[in-house]
């Protein structure tokens, strides 16, 4: 795995084994709660933008957001800052910022050891284990963690007696322990740990195969039209050294047709070139007959000759044998897999990254994307099917991943537009967002006169043209010095920065660090000039200007002390990036890497992105009673959602309600 792929990397696989302790801790919480005769629907379509529904509405293919909108009240939604979708939907979850809830970015990283980590969840292995031979015992449970801090609204709720149902609410992972029925969403890793690693394999791999981040590309040969390679599971923390388990898979090719056969285990299937297979069982051996790990798999046959290519999706937790917690209680998750059969347990299902690194084209793309809607729309009737008291949320990625991979296919202003493109291709946002307009109609039908209703998204959407590396601009302007400058190309993750003259340092995606004394390992800044040199880095990143085109790549560069209250502020990074328009953080900047350029076009297709200065993404507010607030924000729902069932917000939700 690269260095860079612990952008993806939870570490939860680590505590698979452990998993079996957490999960009757969850399934003691669950129960019956009372009915109550009142409902509180929400229905939730990350990064849905309210400029898009306006323009697609008036086209004509939004028949029933049309109507709701003529009845209902419709406005802009305030993000987070930075408006990125765990912080954004932890404001959600517990009304109130990252001061309180203290999610500030997707990366944060230790101050004691300077290891990033991804900040929604972490697993820590077991305490104590004992060696015999090779096995690792363990003695003690491994432990998976929610980072998030701060209240829970749905836990209010259950403590109160309202029945609840929270389908794929992002930043719940592991889930919260709680009396409702919850499957957890963002944060949700594959078997490996990982946000997501899809499987390669051919014989005529790429020249670019060994920079593959989410994905590993795995060369092959075959001999009398046959192969074996390996599928890769979790890390096997039974054995020293904790090496990733293995799966061998044996491939046929047959020798006349574009057909294929793939087996493992007594298991087997056969697919025809273009081909998706269903969901398929794997199974892995841990520690012979004291432990195994069991995932899934879909497989796409994507060209059988000349040359032989097959992708494998990430190996997703199943939910019918969950490896890890997913559910409240510990089986809701497989209840309504046996009703609306296996679907993507990983936070992000749409494979962008295979997209990204032309494993797919747009048209398989968008075929794998629509499996993950086609799952997630037979997941949303049985679990409305269920439903008909107390508080319903419901939550759909569509929008979010495909307008991020296919903006560039609408946008005549984007360099990665392709005039000639087919017509599928250059309507695919449009198209997510007509999904949409059926699953409204679908959630209707279980709104009536005792039911406040929510359409909501976390952020709105903004072309992605050009790139800004922070870490360059703080090295090229004496802020970050490096220990071996002739290293400059190599270096990843602060492992070359000379501490003793590093005044401050990006990481994630809109947060720059000063170097501070007492919380750095070898921090130089001290505390009482703090504030002095944040307002000199804000201002001089707020004055450059793009040499290539002149314009302002920062709108704002906001200081956490004036915007973070709570007590997790301590924590936050000193400065967050508000992006113009158009602009947003590099891919190796958030690495920690040091290319020449400050600035530079964007060439990935991920092309759209929603990290940058709030006012500019607001997301999408839609009710059915009058909203009396003028600025509603997303932490402003919890204490709303609570006051329709006659429930006082916890004291630390900073959110108010927003209904007349």
């Amino acid at each position: 795995m690269k260095r860079r792929d612990f952008l993806k990397v939870t570490g939860t696989g680590a505590a698979v084994a452990a998993a079996g302790g957490v999960a009757p801790l969850l399934e003691a919480c669950a129960g019956k709660a009372r009915p109550l005769g009142r409902k509180v629907v929400v229905l939730a379509i990350d990064g849905m933008d309210p400029e898009l529904v306006r323009r697609f509405v008036a086209r004509g293919g939004m028949p029933t957001f049309k109507k709701f909108i003529e009845g209902n009240a419709f406005m802009p939604l305030g993000t987070s800052l930075p408006p990125q979708s765990p912080v954004a939907w932890s404001d959600f979850i517990t009304g109130a910022g990252p001061g309180v809830h203290g999610i500030f970015d997707f990366i944060h990283r230790d101050p004691e050891t300077m290891l990033p980590y991804l900040s929604i969840s972490r697993s820590t292995p077991p305490s104590k284990t004992v060696k015999l031979g090779r096995l690792v015992i363990p003695l003690t449970g491994g432990k998976v963690e929610n980072l998030r801090r701060g209240p829970c609204f749905w836990e209010v709720l259950a403590r109160n007696d309202v029945p609840a149902v929270v389908f794929k609410c992002p930043s719940n992972f592991p889930p919260v322990k709680v009396r409702a029925k919850t499957v957890s969403g963002l944060g949700t890793p594959d078997i490996r740990g990982t946000y997501g690693t899809f499987s390669y394999y051919t014989d005529d791999p790429p020249a670019d195969a060994d920079e593959f981040t989410g994905g590993e590309c795995i060369p092959i040969r075959l001999w009398e039209e046959a192969f074996t390679a390996d599928l890769t599971g979790p890390a096997n923390t039974f054995r020293e050294n904790s090496p990733p388990a293995k799966l061998r898979l044996t491939v046929y090719r047959d020798p006349t047709r574009d057909v294929a056969k793939i087996t493992w285990g007594g298991d087997e299937v056969i697919l025809k070139k273009g081909e998706w297979s269903g969901w398929h069982r794997v199974r892995f051996k841990l520690a012979g007959p004291l432990a195994d790990a069991v995932g899934m798999v879909r497989f796409y046959l994507k060209e059988v000759r000349p040359h032989f290519r097959l992708y494998v999706s990430p190996v997703n937790i199943d939910p019918l044998e969950p490896a890890l917690p997913i559910s409240t209680p510990s089986k809701y998750a497989a209840q309504v897999a046996r009703r609306a059969g296996r679907y993507y347990t990983q936070g992000f299902p749409e494979d962008t990254k295979a997209l990204s690194h032309d494993v797919f084209g747009e048209e398989e793309y968008l075929a794998q994307a629509e499996i993950v809607l086609r799952e997630r729309l037979a997941c949303l009737d049985e679990t409305l099917a269920d439903f008909d008291d107390g508080f319903y949320y419901f939550y759909f990625s569509s929008i979010d991943q495909n307008t991020h991979m296919m903006w560039r296919t609408m946008d005549p202003k984007h360099p990665l537009y392709r005039p000639d493109a087919p017509p599928e291709v250059k309507g695919a946002v449009e198209h997510f967002y007509r999904a949409m307009d059926g699953a409204l109609a679908r959630t209707l039908a279980k709104v009536d006169d005792r039911t406040t209703f929510f359409i909501i998204s976390d952020h709105g959407f903004a072309p992605f043209y050009r790139e800004f590396n922070v870490n360059t601009w703080l090295l090229d302007n004496g802020y970050i010095a490096l220990a071996d400058p002739f290293r400059r190309a190599e270096t990843e993750f602060l492992d070359n920065i000379d501490w003793g003259r590093t005044l401050a340092y990006g990481l994630g995606l809109n947060s720059v660090y000063l170097n501070l004394r007492g919380r750095e390992p070898r921090g130089i800044v001290e505390p009482e000039e703090a504030a002095a040199l944040a307002a000199k880095l804000a201002a001089e990143l707020e004055a450059y200007r793009d040499p290539e085109t002149g314009k302002r790549v920062l709108v704002k560069v906001y200081k956490s002390r004036d915007c973070y209250r709570g007590p997790a502020a301590a924590e936050a990074p000193e400065l967050v990036l508000g992006f113009a328009r158009g602009y947003r953080l590099a891919d190796d900047s958030a690495a920690v890497e040091f290319p020449k350029r400050i600035c530079k076009v964007r060439e990935d297709k991920w092309a759209a992105d929603h990290c940058i200065d709030p006012p500019h993404v607001r997301g999408v507010l839609f009710c059915n009673k009058p909203v009396a607030a003028k600025a509603p924000a997303l932490k402003d729902l919890a204490p709303t959602i609570l006051k329709e069932f006659g429930l006082e917000p916890p004291r630390e939700m900073t959110g108010r309600p927003i209904l007349a």
